[in-house]
């Protein structure tokens, strides 16, 4: 697919209402991929990262998904060395509930306190003194779910976080969650080869509720060959037809596939642009993933 200047543009995919106050282009950002080996430490290339988040924002993506574990905080330095002072209408979304003790490892932690302190650390890594969308990264199995949905709640009130949002959750949590506080995102793994979170992507559009998936175009590569069929049809790339299939899935999709290059970042955003006639989308709509992709 073309990614001529006229096409680029995040715009291009239409808005969605985070909460009702929140408009964003739904095709976004997510700011993982920009640490170091193993979601540790630094880039190895700083100024390409830099770049690439800068480039994002010039093509209109003002969704950008990021998370204080990632590096850890690597990711949201990152950020506002490259784009504070902020445009306007740009929303940064972070999470917390993890911790790091090294590359690739990730351990549990949602308790009360730490979720406390790691809200604090992300309002000063990204310079900020409210975060738009504040997401509970997991739940932790040891620790009270409603005391860790609670505690966003109470930061919510104290003025430090604007909505509250999920990842990695049951749609028993988003009903839990919702006695609490208002919810107004829930990010899970979801693509054209993972469909685990159907009945999640379609109970939430029901409520209003976005729906982030992350990893959307991780696993294209293993995808079935109908991608690459379409692709060649259209004239795209599998991964922007993966893209295209997401924004199509539903209203309150918004995906935020990750990268650390310019070139990338740019044909990602040119997905925006892809229309699927609706014979292709059924078509692939139809398609069954196999199991060893779902797992891959």
């Amino acid at each position: 697919m073309s990614t001529s200047s006229e096409l680029l543009s995040a715009a291009a995919a239409g808005t969605f209402a985070l909460g009702g106050d929140l408009t964003v282009n739904r095709l976004g950002y997510g700011a993982m991929r920009i640490t170091g080996s193993g979601i540790w430490g630094p880039p190895a290339d700083k100024t390409a990262a830099l770049a690439t988040l800068r480039r994002a924002v010039e093509l209109g993506v003002n969704l950008i998904d990021t998370a204080d574990s990632y590096g850890p905080g690597t990711s949201e330095e990152l950020i506002a060395e490259a784009l504070h002072p902020y445009p306007e209408g740009l929303v940064i979304a972070t999470k917390g509930g993890w911790e790091r003790p090294g590359p690739g490892w990730w351990t549990h932690n949602a308790s009360p306190a730490h979720l406390t302190k790691a809200l604090e650390g992300s309002l000063e890594r990204l310079r900020l003194d409210r975060i738009d969308v504040y997401q509970l990264h997991v739940p932790d199995p040891a620790v009270s779910y409603e005391a860790s949905i609670e505690t966003l709640a109470k930061l919510r009130e104290e003025g430090k976080i604007r909505h509250v949002a999920l990842s990695n959750v049951t749609r028993e949590h988003v009903d839990r969650a919702r006695k609490i506080v208002p919810i107004v995102s829930v990010q899970n793994r979801y693509s054209f080869a993972d469909r685990e979170s159907d009945f999640i992507v379609d109970y939430c559009e029901q409520r209003g509720i976005g729906f982030m998936p992350w990893a959307p175009i991780a696993q294209m590569r293993f995808a079935h060959a109908a991608l690459t069929r379409v692709a060649k049809e259209l004239d795209a790339t599998p991964m922007q037809v993966g893209l295209g299939w997401l924004l199509r899935r539903a209203k309150n999709v918004l995906p935020i596939p990750g990268t650390a290059s310019v070139e990338h970042v740019e044909q990602n955003i040119a997905a925006a642009a892809l229309r699927l006639p609706d014979g292709l989308y059924e078509e692939l709509s139809a398609v069954n993933p196999p199991p060893a992709v779902l797992r891959g």
